[in-house]
C-alpha cells in the first residue's frame, strides 16, 4: 500500500511516499480503509523529531483519519466491517490503510462526508477540552480566541456559540477577519496593533463593558499570551494549547493571585491515551452539535496522498485559510 514515510527527522523533505506491507488487525485491533486524514502543524513538529514523544524510524505521520472498516481482529465486538470510523491514531494516517486498537475508535454519523470529518478531527476535540473541561464554560461567558483563524480557533468559535457563549476572535491579519465572522464571532480583537501589551486589554474592556474575558484559548503563547492575561476578568480561565508564535511564555505568580485567575494547559493526546471513552463522549457530542446544525462546515482545501508536500508547506508557511485535508480516493 502507498503511505508517506518519515526514514530521518528534519523537514518536509525527509519524507517520500513509499510502499509498505498493509497491516493485518491483531486481536483487539481495527483495521480501516483511509478516505480522508487532516494535515496539522503537529504533523511538522512530529516529522521534525521535536515532539513530546519520537516515533520510531521510519514512521508514518498523520493523525486521526477516518475511512472504512476493513477487516477486524479478534474479541472486536464495537465495529464490523463496512463501519465508518474516525482513528483516534497519533501517527499512520497517511497511508491507505491503518489499524489501531478497537477502543481508539469513534463511528462517524452516516450522512457526514469523510473530508469534513477530516476536517473536524483533532480540532473541534481539542476546543471541546479546551472550552469544556478545562475553561468549564458557561452560557454568557466571554471568551477570547486566539489564532481564531486556525482549525482549532475555528472550531473554538463555533463550539463557545453552541454552548452560550459570547466570542472575542483575535485575529493578526485583517484579510482574515471574513471567517471568523463567518464561524460566529461576536466581534474581533486585533492582535496586530502597535502597543498590543495595552491595545488587546483596551479592546477586551471595550468590548466587554470592562469586565474582561471569563476564558482565554490560547494557541499562540508570546507576546499574545503576555497580553491576553491582563485582559482577564476576575475569576477567569486561560487555557495553553501550543505556542505558534514560537516563545514559550512565563508568568509572574502575583497577578494570578491577586486577579484570581487559573492557568491550566490542555495537550489532547494525553486525553485519547488515557481516557478514550471520555474522547469518544466529546465526539458523540460534537456530531450531534453538527447534525443539529449548530456547527458549520470549516473551510477545507483537499489535496491527494501525492500532494502531501505541497499540503504540509502550505500549513508550515501559514497559507491555510480554515482546514487542509489528503484524500485517499
Amino acid at each position: 500500500m502507498r503511505a508517506v514515510l518519515v526514514r530521518e527527522f528534519g523537514g518536509i523533505e525527509k519524507a517520500a511516499i513509499g510502499e509498505v506491507p498493509k497491516p493485518a488487525p491483531k486481536a483487539g485491533e481495527v483495521l480501516i480503509e483511509v478516505h480522508a486524514v487532516s494535515v496539522n502543524f503537529v504533523d511538522l513538529v512530529m516529522m521534525s523529531g521535536t515532539y513530546q514523544f519520537k516515533p520510531p524510524l521510519p514512521f508514518v505521520p498523520g493523525k486521526l483519519p477516518v475511512g472504512v472498516v476493513a477487516a477486524v481482529g479478534e474479541g472486536v465486538t464495537r465495529f464490523k466491517p463496512g463501519d465508518r470510523v474516525l482513528m483516534m491514531a497519533e501517527s499512520a494516517g497517511f497511508a491507505e490503510f491503518t489499524a489501531l486498537t478497537e477502543t481508539q475508535c469513534v463511528k462517524i454519523p452516516d450522512g457526514l462526508p469523510f473530508a469534513e470529518a477530516a476536517a473536524m478531527a483533532l480540532v473541534y476535540d481539542t476546543a471541546h477540552f479546551a472550552l469544556k473541561e478545562r475553561g468549564r464554560i458557561q452560557p454568557g461567558d466571554n471568551v477570547l480566541v486566539l489564532g481564531a483563524t486556525g482549525g482549532v480557533g475555528l472550531a473554538a468559535i463555533q463550539l463557545a456559540k453552541a454552548w452560550g457563549g459570547k466570542v472575542l476572535a483575535g485575529v493578526s491579519s485583517k484579510d482574515k477577519a471574513d471567517i471568523v465572522r463567518e464561524a460566529g464571532a461576536d466581534a474581533i480583537v486585533d492582535l496586530s496593533v502597535p502597543d498590543l501589551r495595552e491595545g488587546l486589554r483596551e479592546q477586551v474592556f471595550a468590548l466587554t463593558d470592562k469586565k474582561g474575558v471569563d476564558i482565554v484559548v490560547d494557541m499562540l503563547g508570546g507576546d499574545m499570551f503576555d497580553a491576553a492575561v491582563r485582559a482577564m476578568a476576575w475569576n477567569g480561565r486561560l487555557v495553553v494549547i501550543g505556542f505558534a508564535s514560537g516563545r514559550i511564555p512565563s508568568l509572574k505568580m502575583n497577578y494570578v493571585l491577586v486577579k484570581n485567575i487559573e492557568i491550566s494547559g490542555m495537550q489532547i493526546s494525553d486525553y485519547r491515551k488515557r481516557r478514550p471513552q471520555d474522547m469518544q463522549a466529546a465526539f458523540a457530542e460534537i456530531y450531534a452539535l453538527h447534525a443539529a446544525g449548530k456547527l458549520k462546515p470549516l473551510p477545507t482545501k483537499t489535496y491527494p496522498l501525492e500532494r502531501f508536500a505541497e499540503a504540509l508547506a502550505d500549513i508550515r508557511d501559514r497559507k491555510v485559510r480554515g482546514r487542509i485535508v489528503l484524500t485517499m480516493k
